[in-house]
């Protein structure tokens, strides 16, 4: 089949040097997969793509990540997304992948959720490091979730990317700014440790991204540890919050949350990770204090 030789050179193209590596390419695949046939819908008309695999796939941040994340252009609790989800299956049968499609949403969430399962690419590919179907280490099913915020925080802006693979779409994304809020605000209320988010926290440092401040405000005031407190942020209330969370977070653990989804040449970066380290960064994107400085502010709050 035409559509298995598709799949295969783009498994191959990612040139895996281990199992995990390969488990990562193959659900990377099927993100794509998912995405095109979302995008021969209606879907991004209504939706936006962020979050961490909205990095990987438009951005090319270099870890991989898992669930694919939207939030609706306006506020809709009857959005359903199960339509959606069938429609996404029916066109990945054209390229080989059968799906199998739960839809976890409650009728009046605010967050809809949708898991899509297959064995169709462990069956399909040839893999070089992951063994058979029910091998020990190997999923049995490659299970993506995607969730969508029905009711989502004010102030996102938006840009229109082209994914190329399996064919060309166009997907409606969070412009850099605003996908930057979105992180800092995971940063900031996630109430346990998620090492991606501090990877990601480095990346935006590397392109010198700028804070959709807006977008920020209005999420706190939505959810989390701010909710109904009307904070409007701006560079140095993020210096100064944000700091606080670097100085008490457990580095060890948020390394080995992140080590299984970076590329093995990348992994030795991540002994750098420690609290002086995530200072600089913090400073660096938001554009002010010296270490010292920043240390002085913790100690006066």
């Amino acid at each position: 089949m035409k559509s298995i030789g598709l799949l295969q050179r783009r498994l191959d193209e990612y040139a895996c040097v281990d199992a995990e590596e390969e488990v990562n390419a193959m659900r990377e695949i099927l993100q794509d997969l998912i995405l095109a046939g979302l995008a021969r819908t209606d879907f991004f008309t209504k939706a936006a793509f962020h979050g961490g695999t909205q990095l990987r796939i438009f951005e090319g941040i270099r870890r991989y990540s898992e669930d694919l994340d939207f939030a609706l252009v306006e506020s809709d609790r009857s959005f359903s997304l199960k339509g959606y989800l069938d429609k996404v299956a029916e066109e990945l049968t054209s390229v080989g992948v059968e799906l199998e499609v739960k839809d976890r949403s409650k009728a009046d969430g605010a967050v809809k959720k949708g898991f899509l399962k297959t064995d169709s690419l462990v069956s399909l590919l040839e893999l070089r490091y992951v063994g058979g179907r029910g091998t020990a280490g190997t999923p049995a099913k490659a299970q993506i979730k995607l969730e969508v915020d029905a009711n989502p925080p004010a102030g996102a802006a938006y840009q229109s990317r082209t994914l190329l693979f399996p064919y060309p779409a166009s997907v409606r994304c969070f412009d850099r700014e605003s996908s930057f809020a979105g992180k800092l605000h995971a940063l900031l209320c996630r109430p346990y440790v998620k090492g991606r988010d501090w990877f990601d926290l480095v990346w935006y440092a590397s392109v010198g991204a700028r804070i959709n401040h807006v977008l920020l405000s209005a999420a706190l005031d939505q959810s989390g540890p701010w909710a109904g407190r009307l904070i409007r942020t701006d560079d140095v209330w993020v210096r100064h919050e944000l700091g606080a969370v670097v100085d008490r977070l457990d580095w060890d653990e948020a390394r080995e949350d992140v080590r299984r989804f970076v590329y093995s040449a990348d992994r030795p970066s991540l002994d750098l990770w420690c609290r002086d380290f995530f200072f600089d960064i913090v400073n660096r994107v938001t554009g002010g204090l010296t270490r010292t400085q920043v240390l002085e502010c913790l100690a006066s709050a």
